[in-house]
């Protein structure tokens, strides 16, 4: 498969492979040699020519666990589920202690290619105890894939050929892609590294002349060697591509006999692509590849496996500040970025990101990804795009216009045309990439209950940054959304309160109610103050001629008991209050017994009377005009007879 030669693979160790004989009609040294030869092409990623000499190998009656290894590696890295799922099962049965972490997850990929995902689940089961690298895995990953399909109407693109085509870009009114299609014959057969020069980059509809008919890119953009995934600046003078390590009219190989990627730049003067230029980050000892610019142009997003990255391939990105010249390289993250492949990225103009990955959970082989970028910010959630665009075979190189709702993607997928096809896609539904979660509850006084209107809700993220806020209505309520892709605090607060807060963690957006009740900041209190009144309590009142503790006075007393069992050094004295009516001398005696009822009352409840004190007033501290031979209703007596809690301490 000719996007294998593309996709970044993992480095391989080279060595001899120790045979276990299992005849003896071939001598030792003539296995060892033809080993080495296997060896040589394996690490140079020609895993073509490499799996012919293991199979003759392995005919031959001999084995080992490094012969299985490289041989499936072969078979998976040319995109032959079937065959490398056949061998990494003879593996297992064969030495089944040999089996490596890399082993097992190329195994289960295998598998689910080919639909098989019971089997499947059963691996990665292994490959979860064995490393802490999926330690997120979603065991409804399925259902979730499930949920997300059918979102895409996929179409035939009338310009493949019976060879291979991918890579779609889009150039002016129409596509640049890569293709083999003019050095079609049996050797395309042969993807290796270092073999033919069959890859080129072809435009279609990309102007009248061409009539539609795809065309190659004019200029010095096409050579003897592959040139693939491309994207052109908005003003169509500059194109990024990827080329083979390229020097002097010459393939240039590493140290280890590899010849690597790289990235360069060309220029579109007189209608030809021209001043080919290597990018200055690129190197002979590492790849760097699939080129893609963000939507304003400033940063250029690639793919490598150059030092620092998290697994076989990790997409990157840098700033163009231009003149040639580039910012840091930043690695996007363990969050795009897995143990495994991750490439051919494009970004919408409205910030999506889409890519591949056999890295994260999906159908089998690579599957195309989706994420929302925003502020430089590459943790939002991951999103599998489902069927159709997705299957069990190898899906990538997707790009979508999202003002046409209409794009295209690549895949070697069955009922193709070709070894690896492009489709053309419309999105009749879009996915739903943000977590928006709602918030909503009702801030109170912890002690009365009482709803507190005017309170200030702020959504808090875990580095304290506000993300957002709102004031509670006057029923208390308040209601607010966060992205509940990333953890956040929920804060509530209120002049004279002390501010409360709750952690609500990374979920699946579900509505959450967060109710809060807030405590009163005493230190706002002190001498003299009516306790009640700082707590906002209801007026604590008695019956006419009686000093029992009614229920709503009870409820009310609970209150402040509440209040100083939080705060053990408050002392408080009960002032206790009749109404005008009666004899002085009795009013006296009875609001004395009132307020002494309401200290055993607190008594009772395991206040320590060495924090209480009580004195009874009579009718001495009216509130409003009803005195002696004053005419007042009920309800206006009823206001005088009242009990205060006064701090004195």
């Amino acid at each position: 498969m000719l996007k294998r030669i593309l996709i970044l693979l993992i480095i391989v160790c080279g060595g001899l492979v120790k045979l276990t004989a299992q005849q003896d009609s071939i001598p030792d040294k003539q296995i060892q040699r033809v080993m080495e030869r296997a060896d040589e092409r394996y690490n140079q990623y020609s895993f073509s020519p490499a799996i012919d000499i293991y199979k003759k190998v392995l005919d031959k009656g001999y084995s080992s666990p490094d012969l299985l290894k490289r041989l499936g590696n072969s078979y998976y890295f040319n995109a032959k589920y079937q065959d490398a799922a056949e061998t990494y099962k003879k593996l297992e049965a064969t030495y089944p202690d040999e089996m490596s972490v890399e082993d097992i997850f190329r195994y289960a990929q295998s598998l689910k290619s080919m639909g098989n995902y019971d089997e499947a689940e059963k691996l990665m089961v292994d490959f979860r105890e064995m490393t802490s690298a999926m330690s997120d895995f979603d065991e409804d990953y399925m259902a979730k894939i499930e949920k997300n399909s059918g979102r895409y109407d996929i179409k035939t693109f009338p310009y493949n050929s019976k060879y291979s085509d991918f890579a779609a870009a889009y150039y002016e009114k129409g596509l640049i892609f890569a293709s083999d299609r003019d050095t079609g014959n049996f050797a395309r057969y042969r993807h290796t590294w270092n073999a033919r020069d069959f890859l080129d980059l072809y435009k279609v509809n990309a102007d009248s002349v061409s009539n539609d008919n795809v065309v190659k890119l004019e200029g010095d953009v096409n050579t003897r060697l592959h040139e693939s995934t491309s994207v052109v600046t908005k003003d169509g003078s500059m194109m990024y591509f990827t080329r083979n390590n390229f020097f002097d009219g010459r393939k240039k190989k590493d140290e280890e006999g590899i010849i690597r990627l790289k990235i360069y730049s060309a220029e579109l003067m007189d209608g030809q692509w021209t001043n080919i230029t290597e990018l200055p980050f690129n190197s002979d000892s590492y790849s760097v590849a699939h080129p893609m610019l963000s939507p304003d142009g400033k940063k250029l997003y690639f793919v490598s496996d150059m030092p620092g990255s998290l697994g076989e391939s990790d997409i990157f990105v840098t700033e163009i500040i231009g003149d040639g010249t580039y910012g840091p390289i930043q690695n996007l993250g363990s969050n795009i970025n897995t143990m495994a492949r991750e490439t051919f990225p494009f970004i919408t103009k409205d910030g999506v990101l889409y890519f591949s990955s056999d890295g994260h959970q999906g159908l089998g082989g690579l599957d195309v990804f989706a994420t929302k970028i925003t502020y430089n910010d590459y943790t939002q959630p991951v999103v599998n795009v489902g069927k159709p665009v997705n299957t069990p075979k190898d899906d990538f190189s997707f790009i979508f216009d999202s003002d046409e709702k209409t794009g295209y993607f690549s895949s070697n997928r069955d009922g193709g045309m070709g070894d690896d096809d492009i489709y053309g896609f419309v999105e009749t539904e879009p996915l739903t990439l943000d977590c928006i979660q709602e918030v909503t509850g009702t801030v109170r006084d912890r002690i009365s209950n009482e709803v507190l209107a005017g309170a200030t809700v702020k959504i808090i993220d875990e580095e304290n940054n506000e993300i957002s806020s709102t004031i509670t209505d006057s029923d208390g309520n308040y209601f607010l959304t966060l992205d509940c892709s990333k953890g956040n605090f929920v804060r509530a607060s209120r002049d004279g309160y002390v501010p409360a807060e709750e952690y609500l963690p990374i979920s699946d957006g579900k509505p959450r109610i967060v109710d809060f009740y807030l405590e009163r900041d005493l230190v706002t209190g002190g001498f003299g103050d009516d306790l009640a009144k700082l707590l906002q309590l209801s007026t604590i009142y008695f019956d006419l001629n009686k000093y029992d503790i009614r229920p709503d006075a009870e409820i009310e007393i609970q209150k402040v008991i509440v209040a100083m069992e939080k705060y053990p050094s408050l002392k408080i004295k009960v002032n206790s209050h009749t109404d005008s009516r009666g004899v002085d001398a009795y009013n006296l005696w009875l609001s004395r017994r009132r307020a002494q009822s309401t200290v055993d009352y607190m008594i009772s409840k395991g206040i320590s009377p060495d924090r209480l004190e009580s004195e009874g007033f009579g009718e001495t501290r009216l509130v409003n005009e009803c005195a002696n031979g004053v005419s007042c209703s009920e309800e206006q007596h009823q206001l005088n007879r009242r009990s205060e809690f006064i701090i004195f301490e």
